[in-house]
C-alpha cells in the first residue's frame, strides 16, 4: 500500500512507482498524510508513505514522532510504516532540505540513506524483517545511479572520509582531487544512520589513517555528521571533523548560497585537517 500526494499526476515519483493497485492519492493538505499512513499501519498494513520533499516532514512529523515511534515503548504495539523521504539539491530554500538528522534524534525510528539499488533492497529487507517505523532518506541524485558504490581504501591513507547520501558522489571526486596533491584518502560509505553500528569496516580505516572527516548534505550543527563524528572519535580516540551545510538557510542563489558539500569543499576541509598535523601543501 503506497500513499502520497500527486503520485500519478507528477511523474510517478521520478518513475520509481509503477502503475499498480493499492496506490492512495492523498489530498494536498501536507499535515494529514502521515496520520492516515500510521492508521493504515495500525490496521495491519505495511504502508509506504511518500514525502516528495523532506521539508514536508516537519508538517507530517507529529503522527510519526509522537505516535508511530512511541507505540512500542508505551503500548507494546507497532506501526511499521516505510517513509520515503525525498531530498533534492537546487529546488529552492523550502523544497531541498535534508532532514534525516531530525529523526535520528527521536527514539523508535530506524533511519537509512541508500544511494544504490542494492542498498535500497537491503533497507527494504530491514523494514520487512522489523516492525519499527523506517525513515528512508532518499536523494534524487540516487535515481540516475545504477552502480554499486564500494568503499575506497588506500594503502597508507592520510585521511578517511565518511560520506552520507548525495555527498558520497562528491567524496569520491574529492579523493581524486586529493590524490593529485599527494594525499591518500579512504572513502567509507554510510548507509545506516540509525542504528549506527561501529563495525570493523567503519573503524579500521580510521585507525589506519588516524584522522577523519564525516560529510553530510544536511546541516552540520546537531546533525548526522556531528553525531557520527562524535561516535567515531569516542570509539577510536582519533580526531574526526563534521562537514555539512552551514548554520543558515539552504539556498543556491548568490549571495545567500549554502550548498551541500561539493568535491572542492570536501578536499579543502581534508587539507585543513591535515595541515593541523603539520602537513604542508604547495
Amino acid at each position: 500500500m503506497l500513499l502520497g500526494e500527486s503520485i500519478s499526476a507528477v511523474g510517478w515519483v521520478n518513475n520509481t512507482v509503477p502503475d499498480a493497485p493499492n496506490i492512495v492519492e492523498l489530498p494536498m493538505t501536507d499535515v494529514a498524510g502521515a496520520g492516515i499512513a500510521v492508521g493504515a499501519a495500525l490496521a495491519g498494513r505495511r504502508p509506504i508513505f511518500v514525502v516528495r520533499f523532506q521539508d514536508f516532514l516537519i508538517l507530517n512529523g507529529s503522527p510519526l514522532i509522537f505516535y508511530a515511534a512511541k507505540l512500542k515503548d508505551l503500548h507494546e504495539k507497532s506501526a511499521p510504516i516505510f517513509v520515503r523521504a525525498i531530498a533534492a539539491e537546487g529546488i529552492g530554500p523550502v523544497h531541498s532540505g535534508v532532514l534525516h538528522s531530525l529523526f535520528m534524534h527521536f527514539p523508535g525510528f530506524r533511519v537509512a540513506s541508500p544511494m544504490t539499488p542494492g542498498e535500497y533492497e537491503e533497507v527494504w529487507r530491514g523494514y520487512m524483517d522489523n516492525d519499527d517505523p523506517f525513515i528512508c532518506s532518499e536523494h534524487r541524485a540516487s535515481y540516475s545511479n545504477k552502480d554499486d558504490l564500494p568503499d575506497e581504501i588506500a594503502a597508507g591513507a592520510d585521511i578517511t572520509i565518511y560520506a552520507i547520501s548525495s555527498t558520497r558522489f562528491e567524496a569520491k571526486k574529492a579523493a581524486r582531487l586529493l590524490k593529485n596533491e599527494g594525499v591518500r584518502c579512504n572513502v567509507v560509505n554510510i548507509v545506516w544512520l540509525k542504528p549506527f553500528t561501529l563495525t570493523k569496516r567503519i573503524t579500521e580505516p580510521l585507525k589506519e589513517s588516524r584522522i577523519g572527516l564525516v560529510v553530510d548534505p544536511g546541516h552540520e550543527i546537531a546533525g548526522a555528521s556531528e553525531s557520527i563524528a562524535y561516535s567515531l572519535m569516542i570509539n577510536t580516540g582519533f580526531p574526526v571533523k563534521a562537514l555539512g551545510l552551514e548554520d543558515r538557510t539552504k539556498c543556491l542563489c548568490q549571495p545567500l548560497q549554502n550548498r551541500a558539500p561539493e568535491a572542492g569543499r570536501i578536499a579543502e576541509a581534508a587539507k585543513e585537517l591535515l595541515a593541523g598535523t603539520g602537513r604542508v601543501f604547495t
